[in-house]
């Protein structure tokens, strides 16, 4: 895995004015903070690293492959530039999971004979159902 202060380091950080009600108070504080990461430029990442990252977070980067995440849920700086770097390790974590090849398994003949027991069972039903032929 890779070292989150190391990770930390390479993060650029903006506060800009939040959005929203909240009277005189959010006009003049910016409280809102926008975290951005260049996913190409980083010197923590390994190269296949940054590939899957790059598939996974396709839809998250922008076209110079920079990540970024804002927050703005606290009316307080410091405790939103906390929750955006949580969320941040967060995605980058989750990116960077190897999903477990799937083995595929035998359907075992106990079940193949339930399955087919059921189903002439049912064709017997709904043939009982049908009007007698009486030629």
């Amino acid at each position: 895995m890779v070292s989150e202060d190391a990770l930390i380091s390479e993060l650029s950080f903006k506060a800009i004015r939040s959005s929203g009600s909240g009277g005189q108070h959010v006009n003049k504080v910016s409280s809102k903070i926008e975290l951005s990461f260049n996913l190409a430029e980083s010197l923590v990442l390994s190269d296949l690293q940054k590939e899957r990252l790059q598939n996974k977070l396709s839809s998250r980067l922008t076209n110079e492959n920079v990540l970024i995440l804002q927050c703005d849920e606290s009316r307080s700086q410091h405790k939103n530039k906390e929750l955006v770097i949580k969320r941040f390790l967060q995605v980058i974590k989750d990116g960077l999971k190897v999903p477990k090849k799937r083995i595929p398994t035998k359907i075992s003949k106990s079940a193949i004979r339930k399955r087919l027991k059921s189903k002439s069972q049912l064709s017997e039903k709904k043939a009982n159902r049908r009007k007698p032929n009486l030629e």
